[in-house]
């Protein structure tokens, strides 16, 4: 299958916390046989509920970091006055001479070091930033990753997830990948954006809820992104979700709504279906339950909902 006919639904959050990957993972099973792929690389969860069974394991390397040759350093400690990050440390040889290491955690890479060190001690091999896996769940196949402790570039990392989740959709013929997103607005998040055919705000109806919503549905207009909202747990404050209701829709967002009080394994279907993704594939399975009996999207075709204690007239 050519790159032309396969979709992308990238589910995000303007915060963590609002129940993405559980929606991401009930996706993939009414799917039955989209690629997955987990772009939330600094805190990959969608592990936790699909658990995948691991076929591929890479290594992900990116940057450089600097490595002092002790035994060939001068100890003159030029490499530490000029080091503006403070990741060069000073240590005691077995004869007691000075000399010094490089702490990776604080290191940036920069290379400072490397060019000025008057004997040529300090090598710059690429830097091992994490690890990205190709999988294979019960929904299908899967690409994830994980990104090394205090380790950057994660956006070049999702980059790398999404292209394996494009080759893999193209090698199998699947025609929907479906991705979890990091929360945000960073730069994970952009590059998990760029180039999706349609993106899932997931949120929830509190203050911080709402304002993160906004900042995410300029992001995804900024990159001409079609988006739908869903308010997840929206019966807990129904005054808020009218409030984000007019936020997305002021956003230009594509409008998907469920009004029901149906439990949330029904909703997660309704959304499902209101997305329109591959209205041909077969519904299968049964969704990973959030644990809440409240999903909402938004449909501005639909009256508005009552207001609590509103009666019909």
């Amino acid at each position: 299958m050519s790159a032309a006919n396969i979709e992308e639904l990238v589910v995000i959050s303007g915060k963590g916390g609002t129940g993405k990957t559980s929606l991401t993972a009930s996706f993939a099973v009414l799917a039955g046989n989209a690629v997955l792929a987990d772009c939330d690389v600094d805190a990959a969860d969608l592990h936790l509920l699909l658990a995948p069974r691991v076929k591929e394991r890479h290594e992900f390397r990116s940057g450089n970091e600097a490595a002092i040759r002790m035994e060939e350093c001068a100890g003159c400690g030029i490499c530490r006055e000029d080091c503006r990050f403070d990741a060069i440390f000073t240590k005691r040889s077995a004869n007691g001479r000075p000399i010094f290491a490089v702490d990776p955690l604080s290191c940036e890479g920069c290379g400072v070091c490397v060019r000025f060190c008057p004997v040529g001690a300090i090598d710059f091999p690429e830097r091992v930033c994490g690890e990205w896996m190709v999988s294979e769940t019960r929904c299908g196949p899967m690409v994830h990753a994980r990104l090394g402790l205090a380790a950057e570039n994660s956006g070049k990392l999702v980059a790398v997830v999404r292209r394996e989740a494009q080759r893999l959709a193209e090698e199998t013929g699947s025609g929907l990948i479906i991705t979890d997103g990091p929360p945000g607005i960073g730069c994970p998040v952009i590059s998990s954006l760029t180039g999706a055919t349609r993106a899932l705000v997931v949120t929830e109806p509190t203050v911080s809820g709402g304002h993160d919503l906004e900042r995410v549905l300029v992001l995804t207009g900024h990159f001409s992104i079609p988006a739908a909202v869903c308010v997840n747990k929206w019966d807990i404050n129904p005054e808020m979700t009218e409030r984000i209701e007019e936020i997305a829709l002021k956003a230009g967002s594509r409008p998907v709504v469920v009004e029901t009080d149906a439990p949330s394994a029904e909703d997660i279907r309704k959304v499902w279906d209101n997305l329109g993704l591959l209205r041909d594939l077969p519904i299968k399975g049964s969704v990973v339950n959030p644990g809440h009996d409240g999903v909402e999207a938004f449909d501005a075709k639909k009256p508005a909902r009552k207001k609590q204690g509103e009666k019909s007239s």
